[in-house]
Order: structure tokens, then sequence, then C-alpha cells
């Protein structure tokens, strides 16, 4: 168990404890989100694999995604007992190692088994991540430290996409997946030995009691639940779209390949910037008003994917991953401020957060195929436009919502 006195400040940028603790998220983030969307990119090819509809094919994503979802309900407390930094190793560890077993599914039904059990593998990370930045940075560096953490999940997002859709061309989903196991090893054995240990960590006795009352009082602020609420809306929109983007790239008049189509993901490096930027922007303008703004940046993104060109519909895509990873990058980091301020808790807001996030990822997301089906690209765009709107709403609520010493 790691207990510790807690201590008055955390790592400063230019430290060298702040060096690895950055290195080894940005790193630990890249690995999760590699794996967690590997097969994103390679749904046409699965479809033609497996025999199976758009649909159908979107469960190899959507699957992965709800066993993360449900199992953060679970990491998030255990996580308040047990200690943040053993439980993050063994989730890249544990991911990586099934992503290997990914590579050799006989079977549609074995590969979706394998993707859910991922999923819950994966939930260590992103369960405790922000919590851990919260304890273990400097107030002063708090959205910061949060910015660079899902910079490195962009990156992810990114490097997933490109490798997996390059490899497919080279040799099928079977190397497209291997490559993506080969990443998620060398990253876990990167946190492994670079994530510092906690220092201002304070083990939660392991009662039932506090447990329910520190989920209840994180389940009754109202800001918090706004966060909950754009987490599920603005993940489920862009999920959605990029669900869709490989089909629309292989139909006609484009009618590109898994490792072309993949290139479009090179956008997440503005995803990446723009959540480091946003958390600066946060520290110094507020959290309450850069959130709306990066929901109005990603309703603009949307509307210039209608366009015909590829490079437009590129462009669109950027503009939309920059808003979404603004908007993310800040409302996550958040979550654990707000948590704290409010008398503790973090742990269980940081899980309930991402349950929403991901939850909002495995059925909006799902829903992209049948979108697809039915209404071709301007159906996706209408569905994800309601939820980005639907987040903006929310963002816009949150500026009503009373402040607390620390948010």
């Amino acid at each position: 168990m790691q207990t510790a006195a807690r201590q008055p400040a955390g790592y400063l940028p230019g430290e060298a404890g702040y060096r690895r603790l950055s290195i080894a998220l940005f790193t630990a983030g890249l690995a999760t989100f590699a794996m967690l969307y590997s097969t994103q990119p390679l749904l046409p090819e699965l479809v033609t694999a497996f025999k199976v509809s758009p649909s159908q094919s979107a469960f190899s994503v959507s699957f992965a995604t709800l066993g993360l979802g449900i199992a953060l309900l679970i990491a998030g407390p255990a996580s308040e007992v047990f200690g943040r930094t053993k439980l993050m190793r063994w989730s890249v560890a544990v991911a990586a190692l099934v992503a290997v077993l990914c590579t050799f599914s006989p079977n549609w039904e074995t590969l979706l088994a394998l993707r859910g059990v991922q999923g819950v593998a994966l939930a260590g990370l992103p369960a405790v991540a922000m919590a851990y930045l919260r304890e273990e940075v400097h107030e002063s560096s708090h959205a910061r430290a949060s910015g660079l953490y899902v910079a490195g999940t962009a990156v992810g997002g990114m490097t997933g996409r490109l490798v997996a859709g390059g490899l497919a061309d080279l040799g099928g989903w079977r190397a497209a997946l291997g490559g993506i196991a080969v990443l998620g090893v060398v990253c876990a054995v990167l946190v492994t030995f670079l994530l510092p240990d906690s220092k201002n960590f304070v083990a939660t006795p392991p009662s039932p009691r506090r447990l329910l009352q520190q989920t209840a009082r994180v389940l009754k602020d109202p800001a918090l639940l706004a966060l909950y609420g754009i987490a599920a809306t603005a993940m489920g929109a862009f999920v959605a779209v990029y669900n869709a983007t490989g089909f629309r790239l292989a139909a006609a008049p484009y009618g590109l390949g898994p490792g072309l189509a993949g290139l479009v993901f090179a956008v997440y490096l503005l995803g990446s910037a723009a959540s480091a930027v946003a958390g600066r922007l946060a520290d110094k303008y507020g959290r309450r008003t850069v959130v709306p703004i990066g929901c109005l940046v990603t309703l603009a993104g949307l509307a210039i994917t209608l366009s015909g060109p590829l490079p437009l519909i590129v462009a669109g895509l950027a503009v939309m991953t920059a808003g979404f990873f603004a908007v993310h990058g800040v409302a996550s980091g958040w979550v654990a401020v707000r948590a704290h301020a409010g008398g503790g808790g973090t742990g269980q807001a940081a899980g309930l957060y991402l349950f929403a996030y991901y939850l909002g990822s495995s059925v909006f997301g799902g829903l992209a195929g049948t979108a697809w089906s039915r209404a071709a690209w301007p159906g996706v765009v209408a569905e994800a436009a309601v939820l980005f709107i639907a987040a903006l709403l929310l963002a816009l609520a949150l500026r009503s919502i009373p402040s607390r010493v620390g948010n």
C-alpha cells in the first residue's frame, strides 16, 4: 500500500521528477489510446475479413471502450485504497499482453471478447491519471500537466491509427494489430521504469460506507454532472465521426485503402497541441471560458467536413479534432480539481467522468455505422452535431454554477 504524509507542494516544471512523470504519462497515454482504437482504421478491412456489416465491425471499437468504461467504476475507487502507480503500471502491461493475443484471434467472436478484456485491462491508467497528477504536480501547473497527458492520448490515437492503417496495407489486419502490440509492450516497459512512485497519496481506509459517501458527493455536484455529460456527448460525437471516416474515404470518389485513409489521423497532432495550449489558456483565463470555445470549434470543424474535396474534409477533421481535445484536456483535469475542492473522492470523480466518456464512445460511436448505412456522411454529421451542441449547452451551464476554491 502506498501511503505518505501529504506534502504542501508537488513537482514543478523543470524538475527531474516532473520530467519523468511527464514522459511516463505521455507514454502511457500513447499506449492506451493506440491499443484502444487500434481497430478503428481497420473497420472496412474487418468487414471483408469476417464478413460482417459496417455497424457490426464498429463493435471491435465499442467492446473495448465499453469494457474500459465499466471497469473504470471499479478502478477509480480501488485506487483510493491501494494507490495509483501500481495500478497504472499493471494496466498498461496487461493490456499489451492482450494486444498480442488479439493478433492471433481465430474468429470474430474471439476478437470481440479479447477486445472487451483489453478495455477492462486499460482502465487502470485513465481511471487514476488525473488524480495522480493532482496529487503529485504543484497546483500552479495542474492544467498544464493535464494537457500534456491528454496530448499523449492524442498522439497515441494518431500513432495507433497510422501504424494499423499502414501495416494493414502490407499484411492485413493481423499485421496491423501485431504492430500495435509491439508498440504497447515497448510503452509498458517505459512506464514501469519511468513513472515516479506516489509521494503525496494518502490511502483511504477500505470502508464501504466512506466509499459510498464519496461517490454520493461526486454525483450530487451539478458542475461534475455537467462535466460527465460533456464527456459522454463530445466523445460520442468524436468517435462517431472517425468510425465513419474510414468508410467514407474507402467509398467513391476517393477509393482510399487503409494505409492512405489512415493518414487522415495525422490531424491528431493538432489535437495534441490543442490540449496542451488549452491547458495553459485555462490556467490564465479560466476553464469556464475555454471549454465553451472548444465546443464551438468542434462544430465549425464538423461543418467543414460536409465539403466534397478531400483537402477540405481533412481540414474539417483537423479543426474538429483540435476543438475536441481542447474540451477534453481541460474538462478531464477540471473534474479532479473540483472533486478535491469539494472534500475528496477524486478517484471516483475521475472514474465517473471516464465512464461517461467511454459509454458515450460505445453507444454513440457504435451508432455511426447505422447512420452511415442509412444516410451516408450527412447522417453521421447530423448525429455528431446534435451531440456537440449538447456538450456546448452543458459547457455554458457550467458558467452559472458557483466556483469552489481551486477551480
